[in-house]
């Protein structure tokens, strides 16, 4: 009898955990540049608890930037992408994509810089020749925008170069395939104290987009239909997230051992580079002009009509 119990017992256990195992709802989520700090909600909020307290499970992979990340939520074969450049998301949206921006991911471009190695002749972005080349992550992607913009506001010169994200940007220029690399802090930043590379611009060089919300994150439609009241979950979690990244230093903690850098460094990044208010999900500004720079720079036809940008926005509203 005795047995029988301990056997029962063990049954009922594991019947419990199956239960709530199965209570849980799965997401899945592509994050371009996934070591980037405004990017990190989903695995600091995984690694502290926070979704699986929303009975939400993530299944997380990286891409090499918004384009990738734009393609897998289209194809279905995540549900969220995060960092993901506006005017690319426009742009889907606008051709009929099945997408629709969850909420707002980074507003401002002070967060991106562009560098050349210690010993190049480059002083600044405007130095760089026809015979030079300037990177950007993927097409579609607030780099990508910005380089743009560069050329535009600035008269830079240089050849846009799509290579991928910040480590491989750092071996093409290091090897001297690329003349102007592209970064986000804190990638970067030990190179620069060490003196291997300069920084030459910064993203709010483009004085147009230094207030537009520059990156969303975006749902498949399929899942926004299906799966509402999980996503209503699900930025119930982000929003906690985020609160929790700024205000708990085990946020730092974690982040610095997952990106193999040192806190100091991070919290550098995140002081300098990464304000709490860029961030903010429920963000969204100066979109009007977002998207009169898309429609200037190739992204759209025309701007968006009002019925648009509400069909286009899909942001749950905070809990009361």
């Amino acid at each position: 009898m005795r047995a029988l119990r301990s056997t029962l017992a063990a049954l009922v256990a594991l019947a419990v955990c199956a239960s709530a195992a199965a209570a849980d709802d799965t997401l899945k989520i592509a994050i371009g540049q996934k070591d980037n700090w405004e990017n990190q909600v989903p695995a600091l909020g995984t690694r502290a608890g926070i979704f699986k307290k929303h009975g939400i499970v993530l299944e997380m992979f990286g891409t090499a930037g918004a384009g990738e990340t734009l393609q897998a939520v289209i194809g279905g074969s995540a549900d969220i992408g995060i960092g993901i450049g506006t005017p690319g998301a426009l742009r889907a949206f606008a051709r009929g994509a099945p997408i629709r921006a969850l909420a707002a991911g980074f507003t401002g471009t002070n967060d991106l810089y562009w560098y050349v190695p210690t010993n190049s002749p480059l002083k600044s972005l405007t130095d760089a020749t026809e015979k030079n080349t300037i990177a950007y992550s993927t097409s579609g992607s607030t780099s990508n925008n910005l380089v743009l913009a560069f050329a535009k506001e600035l008269g830079v010169k240089a050849k846009p170069t799509a290579t991928g994200g910040p480590p491989s940007t750092f071996t093409q220029v290091m090897s001297g395939q690329i003349d102007i690399g592209w970064a986000a802090p804190p990638f970067g930043l030990d190179a620069i104290e060490e003196g291997k590379i300069r920084i030459i611009g910064r993203g709010s060089d483009a004085s147009s987009t230094r207030n537009q919300t520059v990156r969303v994150q975006i749902v498949n439609l399929n899942t926004l239909q299906a799966r509402k009241d999980v996503l209503v979950r699900f930025m119930q979690a982000y929003r906690e997230t985020l609160d929790w990244m700024y205000a708990d230093p085990a946020a730092v903690k974690y982040y610095a051992e997952s990106i193999e850098k040192p806190e100091r460094l991070v919290l550098l990044a995140r002081e300098k580079f990464y304000p709490k208010e860029a961030i903010l999900p429920d963000r969204v500004s100066d979109f009007d002009k977002v998207m009169e720079d898309s429609v200037a720079l190739k992204f759209l036809d025309a701007p968006l009509n009002q019925k648009q940008v509400s069909e286009f926005f899909q942001i749950p509203p905070p809990a009361k």
